[in-house]
């Protein structure tokens, strides 16, 4: 199948550029917008992109500001939340997928935090996506970790959001946990890890809402060596969606041919695609 590449570059209303990265079959059976983990670039994602667009999926995968592509980097005079992520972010690149490609079925989904803002902003969007794709994603929420982690969690989240408000941003990069990131951004995150409620600083949208309305057709892929997203947590999520159809496939290393962990399937993502596919 001849898959054609293409690099949109996307502007946002507060003057953030970057580029979104698309690989598109001849005749698309459906577009996906993949959003990815906290502090990975899209390029990495560009062996899923290829091997679903091989599939007849059109994949547009979304830069996260402050990573790859992006204009910015965050610091003490640089920052933003989820507010900005959802309203102005994730909204440009649907933007650019719906007016590329709006002849097929949409899907959204993401990996890990890029799974969890797929989520929001489906809700925000419910009409325009048919599906959503969840790999190695779940809630942050304490409870849904088995102790002792889970116990232990509640103190490193609100340690990150002192720690981010003190450095201007966190230096996940340090810390072996995302890339340095922007302080709104890790407490926005840190909050839903503590209180288990998704929410966005700044935006008056009732987003635990807006996913309870939602009724998608969910899929989900978890990975059996994955500390940091365990079932439970990917439970936690599915529940604030009552009303979507949902799916969910745990694979190991024996399926996946790499290490069942948070991020080997990246590099050979053929057994996750063919889950998704289903």
């Amino acid at each position: 199948m001849t898959i054609t590449s293409r690099e949109l570059p996307l502007s946002t209303h507060d003057d953030h550029r970057y580029t979104l990265l698309a690989r598109l079959p001849a005749t698309p059976s459906a577009r996906l917008l993949w959003l990815p983990a906290l502090g990975v670039a899209a390029k990495h994602y560009l062996p899923l992109a290829e091997a679903l667009a091989a599939r007849g999926v059109a994949v547009y995968l979304h830069e996260w500001r402050g990573n790859g592509s992006s204009t910015l980097r965050p610091d003490k005079h640089h920052d933003w939340g989820y507010r900005q992520l959802l309203v102005e972010d994730i909204a440009a690149s649907h933007a650019a997928m719906a007016a590329d490609s709006p002849q097929v079925p949409a899907i959204i989904g993401g990996h890990s935090l890029g799974g969890q803002l797929a989520s929001c902003y489906l809700g925000l969007h419910a009409q325009d996506f048919q599906k959503l794709w969840l790999v190695a994603s779940g809630t942050p929420h304490w409870r849904t970790f088995a102790p002792p982690r889970g116990w232990l969690l509640p103190f490193f989240y609100q340690f990150a959001i002192w720690l981010a408000h003190h450095r201007g941003a966190f230096p996940g990069r340090q810390l072996g946990f995302g890339g340095v990131e922007a302080r709104s951004l890790i407490c926005d995150w840190a909050s839903v890890g503590l209180s288990g409620r998704y929410a966005a600083a700044g935006l008056e949208v009732d987003l635990q809402a807006v996913m309870a309305a939602a009724a998608p057709e969910i899929r989900g892929v978890l990975f059996k060596q994955d500390w940091l997203a365990p079932q439970a947590s990917l439970a936690g999520l599915l529940a604030k969606m009552p009303k979507a159809s949902k799916q969910v496939v745990m694979l190991d290393a024996a399926r996946l041919g790499v290490r069942a962990d948070h991020f080997a399937w990246m590099k050979q993502p053929a057994a996750v695609v063919d889950t998704l596919l289903g």
